[in-house]
Protein backbone atom coordinates (compact mmCIF):
# COMPACT_ATOMS: atom_id res chain seq x y z
CA UNK A 1 0.00 0.00 0.00
CA UNK A 2 1.40 3.40 -1.57
CA UNK A 3 0.36 5.33 1.70
CA UNK A 4 1.89 2.95 4.42
CA UNK A 5 5.03 3.02 1.95
CA UNK A 6 5.30 6.67 2.44
CA UNK A 7 4.41 7.12 5.91
CA UNK A 8 7.35 4.79 6.76
CA UNK A 9 9.58 7.38 5.29
CA UNK A 10 8.66 9.89 8.14
CA UNK A 11 8.45 7.02 11.33
CA UNK A 12 12.47 6.46 10.74
CA UNK A 13 14.95 8.27 13.37
CA UNK A 14 17.28 10.63 11.70
CA UNK A 15 20.09 7.80 12.09
CA UNK A 16 18.50 5.54 10.17
CA UNK A 17 18.31 8.32 7.28
CA UNK A 18 19.54 7.07 4.68
CA UNK A 19 17.86 3.59 4.43
CA UNK A 20 14.80 5.41 4.70
CA UNK A 21 15.40 7.53 1.38
CA UNK A 22 16.24 4.00 0.06
CA UNK A 23 13.12 2.03 0.78
CA UNK A 24 11.19 4.83 -0.50
CA UNK A 25 13.24 5.41 -3.98
CA UNK A 26 11.04 3.41 -5.67
CA UNK A 27 7.94 6.13 -5.23
CA UNK A 28 10.39 8.92 -6.78
CA UNK A 29 8.68 11.07 -9.51
CA UNK A 30 12.26 11.42 -11.56
CA UNK A 31 14.30 8.40 -12.11
CA UNK A 32 17.24 8.06 -9.50
CA UNK A 33 20.07 8.36 -12.26
CA UNK A 34 19.09 11.55 -13.41
CA UNK A 35 19.06 12.70 -9.44
CA UNK A 36 21.92 11.80 -8.87
CA UNK A 37 23.69 14.11 -12.43
CA UNK A 38 21.59 17.11 -10.83
CA UNK A 39 23.33 16.58 -7.70
CA UNK A 40 26.92 16.48 -8.80
CA UNK A 41 25.76 19.70 -11.31
CA UNK A 42 24.76 21.33 -8.30
CA UNK A 43 27.81 20.67 -6.01
CA UNK A 44 29.62 21.79 -9.30
CA UNK A 45 27.83 25.04 -9.05
CA UNK A 46 28.52 25.25 -5.72
CA UNK A 47 32.27 25.07 -6.85
CA UNK A 48 32.74 26.75 -9.89
CA UNK A 49 29.93 29.74 -9.63
CA UNK A 50 31.57 30.96 -6.46
CA UNK A 51 34.13 33.38 -6.20
CA UNK A 52 36.23 31.87 -3.67
CA UNK A 53 39.10 35.09 -4.49
CA UNK A 54 36.80 37.66 -3.46
CA UNK A 55 36.05 35.40 -0.06
CA UNK A 56 39.41 35.28 0.62
CA UNK A 57 40.06 38.85 0.26
CA UNK A 58 36.58 40.83 1.92
CA UNK A 59 36.69 38.03 4.42
CA UNK A 60 40.39 38.07 4.97
CA UNK A 61 40.76 34.21 4.69
CA UNK A 62 43.72 32.16 4.20
CA UNK A 63 44.28 31.03 0.19
CA UNK A 64 44.20 27.66 1.64
CA UNK A 65 42.57 23.87 0.82
CA UNK A 66 40.65 24.75 4.79
CA UNK A 67 39.42 27.79 3.50
CA UNK A 68 38.00 26.56 0.27
CA UNK A 69 36.28 23.99 1.79
CA UNK A 70 34.71 26.47 4.79
CA UNK A 71 33.12 28.17 1.68
CA UNK A 72 32.29 25.58 -0.22
CA UNK A 73 29.82 23.72 2.60
CA UNK A 74 28.27 27.07 3.18
CA UNK A 75 27.16 26.95 -0.19
CA UNK A 76 26.27 22.91 -0.01
CA UNK A 77 24.59 23.68 3.10
CA UNK A 78 22.32 26.03 1.35
CA UNK A 79 21.49 23.53 -1.13
CA UNK A 80 20.95 21.22 1.16
CA UNK A 81 18.23 23.54 2.66
CA UNK A 82 16.57 24.17 -0.32
CA UNK A 83 16.66 20.75 -1.59
CA UNK A 84 15.50 19.26 1.95
CA UNK A 85 12.14 21.05 0.87
CA UNK A 86 11.45 18.64 -2.04
CA UNK A 87 10.19 15.38 -0.41
CA UNK A 88 12.06 12.20 -0.59
CA UNK A 89 13.45 13.10 -4.11
CA UNK A 90 15.02 16.29 -2.32
CA UNK A 91 16.41 13.96 0.38
CA UNK A 92 17.99 11.70 -2.08
CA UNK A 93 19.97 14.55 -3.63
CA UNK A 94 20.83 16.12 -1.10
CA UNK A 95 22.88 12.58 0.13
CA UNK A 96 24.20 12.81 -3.12
CA UNK A 97 25.23 16.31 -3.45
CA UNK A 98 27.13 15.63 -0.43
CA UNK A 99 29.30 12.34 -1.47
CA UNK A 100 30.36 14.90 -4.23
CA UNK A 101 32.02 16.84 -1.88
CA UNK A 102 34.01 14.57 0.07
CA UNK A 103 35.06 12.68 -3.44
CA UNK A 104 35.94 16.07 -4.50
CA UNK A 105 37.68 16.98 -1.14
CA UNK A 106 39.72 14.16 -1.22
CA UNK A 107 40.99 14.64 -5.17
CA UNK A 108 41.77 18.30 -4.32
CA UNK A 109 44.20 17.29 -1.36
CA UNK A 110 45.81 14.11 -3.37
CA UNK A 111 46.16 16.56 -6.42
CA UNK A 112 48.03 19.10 -3.77
CA UNK A 113 50.13 16.28 -2.88
CA UNK A 114 49.07 15.60 0.76
CA UNK A 115 50.32 12.23 2.00
CA UNK A 116 47.44 9.92 2.27
CA UNK A 117 47.43 9.27 6.15
CA UNK A 118 47.93 13.23 6.37
CA UNK A 119 44.36 13.21 3.81
CA UNK A 120 42.90 11.20 6.27
CA UNK A 121 43.32 12.97 9.63
CA UNK A 122 42.33 16.62 7.44
CA UNK A 123 38.62 14.64 6.22
CA UNK A 124 38.12 13.20 9.52
CA UNK A 125 38.07 16.52 10.48
CA UNK A 126 36.70 18.27 7.81
CA UNK A 127 33.84 15.96 8.43
CA UNK A 128 32.87 16.59 12.39
CA UNK A 129 33.42 20.30 11.36
CA UNK A 130 31.10 19.94 8.43
CA UNK A 131 27.98 18.41 10.54
CA UNK A 132 29.12 20.91 13.79
CA UNK A 133 28.60 23.57 10.65
CA UNK A 134 25.22 21.86 9.52
CA UNK A 135 23.80 21.73 12.42
CA UNK A 136 24.73 25.37 13.36
CA UNK A 137 23.76 26.90 10.18
CA UNK A 138 20.31 25.65 10.55
CA UNK A 139 19.56 26.87 13.77
CA UNK A 140 20.61 30.47 12.19
CA UNK A 141 18.45 30.22 9.26
CA UNK A 142 15.51 29.13 11.61
CA UNK A 143 16.40 32.12 13.74
CA UNK A 144 17.08 35.88 13.74
CA UNK A 145 20.12 37.56 12.08
CA UNK A 146 21.94 37.37 14.80
CA UNK A 147 21.93 33.65 15.66
CA UNK A 148 23.11 33.22 12.11
CA UNK A 149 25.70 35.62 12.47
CA UNK A 150 27.28 33.53 15.54
CA UNK A 151 27.24 30.85 13.13
CA UNK A 152 28.84 32.19 9.79
CA UNK A 153 31.12 33.33 12.71
CA UNK A 154 32.11 29.68 14.77
CA UNK A 155 32.46 28.05 11.06
CA UNK A 156 33.26 30.13 8.39
CA UNK A 157 35.45 32.07 10.45
CA UNK A 158 36.40 30.32 12.52
CA UNK A 159 35.82 32.07 15.30
CA UNK A 160 38.47 35.03 13.99
CA UNK A 161 36.48 37.91 12.87
CA UNK A 162 37.08 41.41 13.99
CA UNK A 163 34.52 43.48 11.29
CA UNK A 164 31.12 43.59 12.12
CA UNK A 165 30.97 44.50 8.75
CA UNK A 166 32.41 40.76 7.17
CA UNK A 167 29.36 39.55 9.27
CA UNK A 168 27.05 41.74 7.99
CA UNK A 169 27.82 41.28 4.54
CA UNK A 170 27.83 37.23 4.99
CA UNK A 171 24.16 37.42 6.71
CA UNK A 172 22.81 39.45 3.88
CA UNK A 173 24.78 36.88 1.36
CA UNK A 174 23.26 33.89 2.86
CA UNK A 175 19.59 35.18 3.25
CA UNK A 176 19.55 36.57 -0.39
CA UNK A 177 20.76 33.41 -1.49
CA UNK A 178 18.58 31.11 0.10
CA UNK A 179 15.91 33.68 -1.23
CA UNK A 180 16.70 32.87 -4.96
CA UNK A 181 16.96 29.52 -4.03
CA UNK A 182 13.55 29.43 -2.83
CA UNK A 183 12.30 30.65 -5.66
CA UNK A 184 13.35 28.33 -8.31
CA UNK A 185 11.29 25.56 -9.24
CA UNK A 186 12.03 22.64 -7.23
CA UNK A 187 11.49 20.02 -9.93
CA UNK A 188 13.52 22.13 -12.53
CA UNK A 189 16.53 21.69 -9.67
CA UNK A 190 15.67 17.64 -8.93
CA UNK A 191 16.09 17.78 -12.50
CA UNK A 192 19.17 19.99 -13.41
CA UNK A 193 21.00 21.27 -10.28
CA UNK A 194 21.79 24.17 -11.74
CA UNK A 195 22.05 27.28 -9.72
CA UNK A 196 23.40 30.89 -10.52
CA UNK A 197 24.79 32.06 -6.89
CA UNK A 198 24.68 35.83 -6.43
CA UNK A 199 27.71 37.55 -6.42
CA UNK A 200 28.74 38.28 -2.39
CA UNK A 201 28.61 42.22 -3.12
CA UNK A 202 26.27 43.47 -5.73
CA UNK A 203 27.31 45.66 -8.32
CA UNK A 204 24.13 47.90 -8.62
CA UNK A 205 23.15 48.63 -4.62
CA UNK A 206 20.13 47.82 -3.89
CA UNK A 207 18.48 46.46 -0.50
CA UNK A 208 17.99 43.10 -0.31
CA UNK A 209 14.50 42.28 1.42
CA UNK A 210 14.73 39.79 3.65
CA UNK A 211 12.38 36.98 2.74
CA UNK A 212 9.45 35.56 4.37
CA UNK A 213 10.33 32.17 6.22
CA UNK A 214 9.55 29.35 4.65
CA UNK A 215 8.45 26.07 6.90
CA UNK A 216 12.28 24.98 6.56
CA UNK A 217 12.42 21.01 6.72
CA UNK A 218 14.93 20.80 10.07
CA UNK A 219 15.31 17.12 9.62
CA UNK A 220 19.22 16.15 9.85
CA UNK A 221 20.92 14.29 7.25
Amino acid sequence: HMADAGDLCYRFSVSSWIKSLNICASVFPIPKIKIKIAALRMYTCCVEKTDYEEFFHRCHMPDTLNSWFLIAQLHVWMCLVRMKQEGRAGKYMCRYIVHSMWEDVEQRGKVMGIDSFTLKQSMRSMTENFYAAIFGYDEGILSDDHVLAAALWRNLFNKHCEDPRQLELLVEYVRKQMQYLDAINGEDLLLTGEVNWRPLVESNAQSILKPTSPAYNDEGL
